[in-house]
């Protein structure tokens, strides 16, 4: 029987398995690695994906579906022989990554939770699969990164950052903290998460502020993630938010959401400051760190406000 492998195993670091391997075949079962793969120069050794994989869609158009990131087809990537399967502990169960393992298939669980971890994955990535020819690009977008920052810092030495509210779910409204790679993105592009320091409690009344939450040691609560809080609309008018972005990922927030949000009393709704926005530049690591320094900065600080 195998021993399952320790939590570091599932913190983000190559396993040393793959250490001198050369890597052919490759399955990713996060969109974000896949599109990275592609843009790192590496998109002819992906020989699998998942279904929520959309990033190149031209380079992905033939290529085999292994089902959704959190209910993978075992046995459809199995019969792709892969060199190593690559996941996130975000966007995947530990259970397949198990199962994979235990079928003896190598898998990379990524775990970028700072921009600067994110920017760590690219250089492991082509370091991991020994193919340098982007380097250049990554070196272009760490500059932007350090540009972006620059600015933001100055602006928060000068006179504070703006507040932002950004709910990932709705019914009940969920958000994240502090302790995710969407809240360090925030900060790098110049906002200030309203909810940084809001931990989520169970059970749900509890964190919606209905009821008294179970103790940090009731076996319940033990292990569980407080990383995403589920908050009431009340909590965001008291958290005053300067503006309100509604990303289209992992709920599909749109246009169609904007009025809820206009009837509070915030300052997002007094000055017209609730923006949808694509989810892919909030929540996707990897090369698409470059989308988001171009276009989060600007939806929060409009050239008029440069």
């Amino acid at each position: 029987m195998n021993t399952p492998p320790p939590d570091d195993d599932f913190h983000g670091h190559p396993p040393e398995a793959l250490r001198d391997k050369d890597l052919r075949r490759v399955v990713s079962l996060v969109p974000s690695m896949t599109e990275t793969l592609f843009d790192l120069n590496l998109g002819g050794r992906v020989v699998g994906v998942t279904d929520y994989c959309i990033h190149p869609a031209d380079a992905l158009a033939g290529l085999p579906r292994i089902g959704g990131t959190k209910n993978p087809d075992i046995d459809a990537i199995l019969a792709l022989a892969p060199d190593v399967v690559i996941a996130n502990r975000e966007e995947n169960r530990r259970e397949d990554v198990l199962a994979l393992r235990e079928r003896g298939v190598i898998v990379w669980v990524t775990h970028p939770r700072t921009v600067p971890d994110a920017f760590n994955l690219l250089w492991l990535v082509m370091d991991t699969f020994n193919e340098t020819s982007m380097v250049h690009r990554v070196r272009l977008i760490e500059r932007q990164y350090d540009w972006v920052s620059g600015i933001s810092q100055q602006r928060e030495e000068q006179g504070g950052l703006l507040r932002v509210f950004c709910p990932i779910w709705s019914e009940p409204w969920m958000t994240f903290n502090a302790d995710t790679y969407a809240h360090d993105l925030l900060r790098v592009c110049g906002g200030l998460n309203v909810f940084a320091e809001r931990e989520r409690q169970y059970p749900l009344a509890a964190d919606l502020g209905e009821a008294e939450p179970l103790p940090a040691d009731d076996r319940r609560v033990a292990g569980r993630d407080t990383r995403y809080p589920r908050v009431s609309l009340q909590e965001v008018i008291d958290a005053r938010p300067d503006v309100v972005l509604l990303p289209s990922e992992p709920f599909a927030f749109d246009e169609t959401h904007i009025p809820i949000f206009k009837t509070l009393d915030i300052p997002a709704a007094h000055h017209d400051r609730i923006h949808p926005v694509d989810g892919s530049l909030l929540t996707w690591h990897g090369t698409r760190i470059a989308y988001a320094l171009e276009t989060l900065p600007a939806l929060l600080y409009p050239p008029e406000e440069v």
